[in-house]
């Protein structure tokens, strides 16, 4: 295993673990807070929290995705230009894509700054700076993720192999597999 594909494991490994802890912190918040409801309890702090809650595992779900190039894309125009102007194409919107989110990120650290010594409405012992620290967080983490994920992309990309039709394949061939045990 390489330094590179083991660096991709490791943080594919972290990003999933922290995306799905913040899908089941969200759904317990939110099934106690319904049942709250319900016995005519409410609490003051829950949709806040939620909705927190929700942006977080956007932004790391995102770096995940990045991770694993499952953004939507549409490769096939990609691989139709001749293989010069694919590999400018590609450069091209590696370069924006990478542009954009190192300019959220410094728009976040500028967040950052000007909610300082802010606090939550509902939990006032919470500082908002923590709450939107995810901006420039997920943000950084998205680059490093679409630089990790880039080499075998570009390598893919140059011999003309799509991502989705081969993801596609693979799953079709993990199905079939499955299947042919109950035949």
């Amino acid at each position: 295993m390489t330094i590179l594909s083991r660096a991709n494991h490791i943080l594919s490994r972290i990003l999933e673990s922290l995306t799905i802890l913040l899908m089941v912190g969200l759904t317990a918040i939110v099934i106690i807070a319904v049942l709250a409801r319900l016995m005519g309890q409410s609490f003051s702090w829950y949709d806040e929290v939620a909705a927190i809650m929700l942006a977080w595992i956007t932004y790391y779900g995102s770096a995940l995705a990045a991770l694993h190039r499952r953004h939507i894309g549409f490769d096939t125009v990609l691989l139709a230009l001749p293989p010069h102007a694919r590999l400018v194409a590609l450069l091209l919107a590696e370069g924006l894509v990478l542009l954009f989110f190192v300019l959220m990120a410094r728009a976040g650290l500028q967040v950052l700054e000007v909610l300082e010594g802010d606090m939550l409405v509902s939990l006032t012992w919470v500082p908002i700076q923590f709450t939107q620290s995810v901006i420039p967080i997920g943000a950084t983490l998205f680059v490093v993720c679409q630089l990790l994920s880039l080499p075998e992309y570009w390598s893919k990309t140059m011999q003309g192999i799509s991502l989705e039709h081969a993801e596609i394949e693979e799953e079709v061939e993990t199905e079939l597999q499955k299947n042919k045990d109950r035949v």
